[in-house]
C-alpha cells in the first residue's frame, strides 16, 4: 500500500492532494498546525475513501515539531512513498515593509522545511529504489516578485536539481508552479485580489490533477492552464530588465 505524507493538508492544494490520493486508495499522513481541523479532515477521508489516515499536528517553523515529521519520514518500518511539500504562506506587503521576523518565518516554511523533510525522506526512498517528491512552488518564482517569489524560485531550482540527483534511484521529483488558486492563501496573507479577473483563477483540484498527469509523463515542472503556461513561456524569453521594469510600474507602496 502506498503511503503519502502531505504538509499543509487541511486546506487548498494540500487538501486536494489528500482527497485525490485517498481516492486512489493510498494511505495518508496529513500534517498541519490545527489538531481539531486535522482530526475532522482525517475522519472525513476515512469515511469517504476507506483508507488509513494518520495525523501529525506540527508547526513546521518550530524546529522540534519539524523534527517530529522528519522522524516519521525516516521510519523504516512505516515507509513513506510520496512526500508532498505544500505548507506555506505569504505576506501582504513587500520586503521593505514587512517585519523581518515574519519574513524569516516565511523563509523557514518555504525553504528550510522542505529541505529538511526531503532530506529525511530520501534515504528510505533510495534504499527502496522508488519514491515521489512533489514540491509546491509557484509561477511567482519565475519573476522578481519579492521574497515569496525568491523562495519559490529556490524550491523550483531545488526540485530540478533533486530530479537529476535522484533519477538513478527511481525517485521522481516534480515542482508544481500554479498561478492564482482559490484557497485560503490570499485571505490568510491579507492580499487584495478583488481586481483579478475570473479567468486568472485556478481551482485546487485542477492543479493537483495536472500535477499527477505531469508526474506520469515525467515532466520536471507542472503548470496548470494554458494562460499560465503561456505566461511562463513569455517570462522565460523576455529580457529580465524588461520584466523587472513592468513589475516595478505595477507595484504600489502599502498604505
Amino acid at each position: 500500500m502506498t503511503t503519502v505524507l502531505i504538509t499543509g493538508a487541511t486546506s487548498g492544494i494540500g487538501a486536494a492532494f489528500a482527497r485525490r490520493f485517498a481516492e486512489m486508495g493510498c494511505d495518508l499522513v496529513i500534517v498541519a498546525r490545527d489538531q481539531d481541523r486535522l482530526d475532522r479532515s482525517a475522519a472525513d477521508l476515512r469515511t469517504r475513501f476507506g483508507v488509513t489516515v494518520d495525523v501529525l499536528a506540527a508547526d513546521l517553523t518550530d524546529p522540534p515539531q519539524c523534527r517530529t515529521v522528519e522522524e516519521r519520514l525516516s521510519t523504516p518500518d512505516r515507509p513513506v512513498d510520496v512526500l508532498v511539500n505544500n505548507a506555506g504562506f505569504g505576506l501582504p506587503a513587500p520586503f521593505p515593509h514587512s517585519p523581518v521576523d515574519d519574513e524569516e518565518r516565511m523563509l523557514d516554511l518555504l525553504v528550510r522545511v522542505p529541505l529538511r523533510l526531503t532530506h529525511a525522506a530520501i534515504p528510505g526512498m533510495t534504499s527502496r529504489r522508488r519514491g515521489v517528491i512533489l514540491n509546491v512552488s509557484s509561477v511567482a518564482g519565475l519573476l522578481p516578485t519579492g521574497t515569496y517569489g525568491a523562495a519559490k524560485a529556490w524550491i523550483t531550482s531545488f526540485s530540478e536539481s533533486l530530479r537529476v540527483d535522484l533519477a538513478p534511484y527511481g525517485i521522481r521529483v516534480v515542482a508544481l508552479c500554479p498561478g492564482f488558486t482559490r484557497t485560503e492563501f490570499q485571505q490568510r496573507a491579507k492580499m487584495d485580489v478583488s481586481l483579478l479577473p475570473s479567468w486568472a483563477w485556478l481551482d485546487a483540484d485542477s492543479v493537483v490533477n495536472q500535477a499527477l498527469k505531469d508526474l506520469r509523463h515525467n515532466k520536471p515542472i507542472s503548470i496548470t492552464g494554458w494562460r499560465y503556461k503561456a505566461y511562463a513561456m513569455a517570462v522565460r524569453h523576455l529580457p529580465r530588465r524588461t520584466v523587472a521594469a513592468r513589475l516595478a510600474r505595477s507595484r504600489k507602496p502599502p498604505k
